[in-house]
């Protein structure tokens, strides 16, 4: 498997950021639907840092996964792909990404406009992204909060796309993203291709 995209699949730098978002999203939306029902304590005080943490990281994850896909390209649309097909998953994508820059965002801003300090895991403090304001933070947690929402319906969406291409479609949208596609391929076409058997009327048949 190669690092760069080619044109039939994700290389191996898009997958692990993939997957590794992909992780990120899910236990940050598991800690974040949890975290708010915790009663008053260290303890909530400590998970809503590492949420703030995880999310920041979640920004820079997304960053890198972007620049790389600029720099790397994508493949090329799976082969009989219908058009409308192919325009839904681009604009499907780009709306992902969106959303991803989205959340850390409006969640950095709510916490900049309601006064709360952020620091990265303990280990340095961030600037606030604006003034104290209640109305801003007001509309930063709302955007915070229905933005996950839609950016779950997406994940979804987006999941269940590639799990009917696979299993009904039977193309590669989903295994063109998984590690070993290639060297399955690769060794299967490597086998001895079966002789014929030999003809009982012409033994020296090959």
């Amino acid at each position: 498997m190669t690092l760069k995209n080619t044109a039939d699949r994700w290389g191996a730098v898009s997958q692990t950021l993939h997957w590794l978002i992909l992780v990120m999203i899910a236990g940050l939306a598991i800690v974040g639907l949890t975290m708010t029902d915790m009663s008053n304590g260290p303890s909530k005080i400590k998970i809503y840092a590492l949420h703030k943490s995880f999310g920041l990281t979640l920004l820079v994850l997304v960053t890198l996964r972007l620049a790389w896909r600029v720099y790397a390209g994508a493949p090329k649309p799976v082969a009989g792909t219908p058009h409308w097909q192919e325009r839904i998953a681009s604009l499907t994508h780009w709306a992902l990404y969106a959303l991803m820059f989205a959340l850390p965002l409006s969640g950095w801003l709510f916490n900049s406009t309601a006064g709360y300090p952020l620091q990265y895991f303990g280990l340095f403090n961030l600037p606030k992204l604006a003034a104290r304001n209640e109305e801003l933070a007001q509309l930063s947690r709302n955007l915070h909060e229905y933005g996950f929402w839609l950016l779950l319906a997406l994940v979804l969406a987006h999941a269940a796309a590639a799990f009917y291409h696979h299993l009904f479609q039977n193309d590669d949208t989903l295994t063109r993203m998984l590690p070993g596609r290639r060297r399955a391929a690769a060794a299967a076409s490597s086998e001895p291709a079966s002789l014929p058997p030999i003809s009982p009327e012409n033994p020296d048949a090959p």
